[in-house]
């Protein structure tokens, strides 16, 4: 997506998408903060559909960040492209703006931050979506939404 077109205020919604677990975060209404929010267990394409409409409705969400996976060669993969289609049908439910932001390594983070907590493989295992999620639009959020912020004076 062209990010012209993009919400530059309100709520986001990242996304770490899988076909059996999706990750979910949320911004803050200033775009400071990305937060994990929950892992959510797919269902069926009509419980899903409910899930996404709900979720974009009650958080005030007014676009996704779906995470891309890339090779580290920069190249796009067959699961870059279920990725793509998942924003696209996302989209079409929601009525909400989709844009992708590569999540090269972001399950890798999310995991070491996890390993740093002292949690339980189990437990782990069942936050580490949300928060490749919350590592996805955070990164987003550094890279597109501060580009047009001021630096500032440093002499305050």
């Amino acid at each position: 997506m062209n990010l012209a077109f993009f919400p530059t205020q309100g709520r986001l919604a990242g996304i770490d998408y899988g076909t059996v677990r999706i990750g979910v975060a949320v911004s803050d209404e200033s775009r400071i903060v990305a937060s994990p929010f929950e892992n959510y267990q797919r269902r069926s394409t009509q419980a899903d559909a409910d899930y996404f409409r709900k979720l974009a409705e009650s958080e005030q969400i007014v676009g996704f960040v779906v995470g891309l996976p890339i090779h580290n060669s920069g190249r796009e993969s067959q699961k870059s492209e279920e990725a793509r289609r998942f924003g696209h049908w996302l989209r079409d439910i929601t009525d909400r703006p989709v844009t992708f932001h590569d999540e090269r390594f972001s399950s890798v983070q999310a995991d070491q931050l996890l390993g740093d907590a002292d949690l339980t493989r189990n437990k782990r295992r069942k936050r580490l979506d949300q928060v490749a999620a919350s590592i996805i639009l955070a990164s987003f959020l550094e890279s597109h939404c501060r580009q047009t912020a001021s630096p500032g004076a440093l002499d305050d």
